[in-house]
């Protein structure tokens, strides 16, 4: 008797699992096809890459210089953005 009720229990925890699972996979998909309204963009008047950039090479000297092109386009960034900045004053 013992062993009937296990596997029943056993029979019942699979079937409920599965329902869920399902339940789950269907909600999964049904987000992948709404697509989004709306798009988050934040402007930093400074980037943290560039900062940290900075900071590490004020600390060590860099084996290789791949961040320098990086650092040249974001300085060429930062200073049209002060001179649009200036011209709207």
């Amino acid at each position: 008797m013992n062993e009937k009720d296990n596997l029943e229990r056993q029979l019942s925890d699979m079937l409920t699992e599965g329902e869920l699972q399902q339940q789950q996979n269907r909600e999964e998909k049904e987000r992948e096809l709404i697509s989004p309204r709306y798009e988050i963009r934040i402007q930093t008047k400074m980037d943290p890459i560039v900062e940290e950039t900075k900071i590490y090479r004020g600390m060590a000297k860099e084996l290789d210089d791949r961040y320098d092109k990086y650092m040249k386009r974001a300085e060429g960034d930062a200073s049209e953005s002060q001179s649009l900045e200036d011209k709207k004053s």
